[in-house]
């Protein structure tokens, strides 16, 4: 099939040297170099981006807007086929669209010094301040109620109603725990309804690998633009917290090694308003440490709400995956909150 998809784009897939790139899990991607020339070839996972023309809208209004306004900043739209089009469906495979490779660039997996912290947070807070002149209202909704904590609450009450019997009364004590912070889902719906806290173009999924990094580690550009979408400031500084605070990451069931690092907590901070802290009222800036609070604990409701309904989103590697998962995030909520105490802007 990548043969039939590459020849949309006028490319003879046996002049090509393609092979397996990057980790993420959503995607499929392939590194496809020609005589020269270098591409990123991914396929989108239709069952979870249900209407990839919306991806498509999104990343092409954005270039243009960028194109115009900002143009020396660094972004990369997909190639066009021959026929120009932005993606090409494929039947039964899904659709398919090809990036340029940005030489001399790499991504990483993990944050392992406060700097890379400081890169991504900087990168992706420019991607926001570059667009703050776009009118966020205008791109599509790729993944329906993504970051609606009110909706994550609700479908967890669902959960401990209607799911398993066996375990919900095994999951008593940490569903006890998690109600208790019911508080940071009341908050979202107050913020929501305050003007100082405003939505604007978000890229909603934060992880470092997202990021690419030039030969010195400084931050290039930001890439994996599905998610692109309107939204909150808490959606991306939450994401980044949740995933480059700790050493460990949600996988880990020793909770013992869950800890909040508070150099990359300060490195987030200051790469992020470093670009976007002019743009924050002072509500928002008020409300930064929330971001945190707000995605981990949307986190392990989800982990915990799958867990209940036996593993039907996630699915589940060993018995009681989701529910450590959501003990995990628990944990560095409880983390967080901690050092919350001892952290200032």
């Amino acid at each position: 099939m990548i043969e039939k998809v590459l020849a949309e784009y006028g490319i003879n897939s046996k002049d090509c040297d393609i092979q397996p790139f990057g980790s993420g899990l959503i995607n499929h991607t392939w590194d496809v170099k020609k005589q020269g020339l270098h591409f990123i070839l991914q396929r989108i996972n239709h069952k979870i981006f249900r209407q990839p023309e919306y991806i498509a809208a999104n990343i092409s209004m954005v270039a243009q807007y960028l194109r115009k306004h900002f143009p020396a900043y660094l972004f990369v739209p997909p190639v066009t086929t021959t026929s120009g089009k932005d993606m090409v469906f494929a039947f039964n495979e899904g659709y398919y669209r090809l990036f340029p490779f940005v030489e001399n660039s790499h991504t990483i997996d993990v944050v392992t010094i406060p700097g890379q912290a400081f890169e991504a947070a900087k990168a992706f807070g420019s991607f926001t301040k570059q667009l703050s002149g776009f009118d966020a209202a205008q791109l599509k909704v790729t993944l329906p109620d993504f970051h609606n904590l009110s909706l994550r609450y609700r479908q967890f009450e669902e959960a401990m109603q209607d799911g398993d019997p066996e375990r919900i009364k095994a999951s008593a004590a940490l569903c006890d725990q998690l109600k208790k912070h019911r508080g940071i889902a009341d908050t979202f719906e107050i913020l929501k309804s305050n003007p100082a806290f405003k939505k604007r173009v978000t890229h909603h999924d934060t992880k470092i690998s997202n990021v690419l990094f030039d030969e010195n580690s400084k931050g290039l550009c930001v890439i994996d633009l599905d998610t692109i979408m309107p939204g909150y400031f808490i959606s991306d500084v939450g994401d980044m917290m949740r995933t480059y605070l700790s050493p460990v990451n949600e996988e880990e069931t020793d909770t013992s090694k869950i800890r909040v690092r508070m150099e990359y907590l300060d490195a987030i901070a200051k790469g992020y308003l470093s670009v976007m802290g002019a743009e924050l009222s002072d509500y928002e800036k008020d409300h930064f440490m929330y971001a945190g609070k707000f995605i981990i604990y949307m986190q392990a409701l989800r982990f915990i709400t799958d867990h209940l309904n036996n593993d039907v989103y996630y699915g589940a590697r060993y018995e009681g995956h989701n529910y450590h998962r959501a003990e995990n995030q628990l944990v560095l909520l409880e983390q967080l909150l901690e050092a919350e105490k001892h952290f200032e802007l």
